[in-house]
């Protein structure tokens, strides 16, 4: 945030029976709150505020993984085709995607039909949001986000996730 590292989080995330994200804590490394008492109540309520959110952001974002057969339906049937371009990538932009005006590019490798990059901008409260992500696919399995970047230019807010360490759990 404005140029500083104000938490480095590990997250262990799996895919539960159900089928949904478990995600637990690892590593939580906070930035240290002020002293005195009143400016630290302020960092308090403030970093309170901040979490909150996030959690939206990263609730809007996730509807940006079209986790249903419909909803792929729906953003290929309306997204306008372009490519292949000179690296092989074949992109499918849309907009309207999730959020009123928003857009989304997804690009793909032709010979493959893996995704290798996604880009979005939108709208989250008012301030506009940009997501890059890109992808890797894992040996002899499937193909999973191996990087994401979101910037929020009106909060002076940076945030990316490094996804590794993938294994199978038998």
């Amino acid at each position: 945030m404005s140029g500083q590292v104000k938490d480095i989080r590990i997250d262990l995330v799996n895919y539960g029976p159900d089928g949904q994200l478990q995600r637990t804590l690892l590593n939580d490394q906070n930035a240290p709150l002020p002293r005195g008492f009143l400016r630290r109540a302020i960092a308090e309520n403030e970093r309170k505020k901040t979490e909150d959110y996030l959690a939206g952001l990263r609730a809007l974002l996730e509807q940006y993984t079209l986790s249903t057969t419909g909803k792929v339906l729906d953003f290929t049937e309306q997204a306008k085709v372009s490519g292949p371009d000179s690296q092989g990538l074949l992109h499918l932009t849309g907009n309207g995607v999730v959020v009123p005006g928003d857009s989304m590019t997804v690009s793909a490798d032709m010979a493959s039909r893996q995704t290798r990059r996604i880009t979005v901008n939108t709208s989250f409260q008012g301030d506009p949001v940009e997501l890059t992500a890109t992808f890797k696919t894992l040996p002899g399995g499937p193909t999973c986000m191996a990087f994401a970047e979101v910037t929020v230019p009106g909060k002076q807010m940076n945030l990316q996730a490094q996804n590794f360490d993938y294994h199978r759990s038998y």
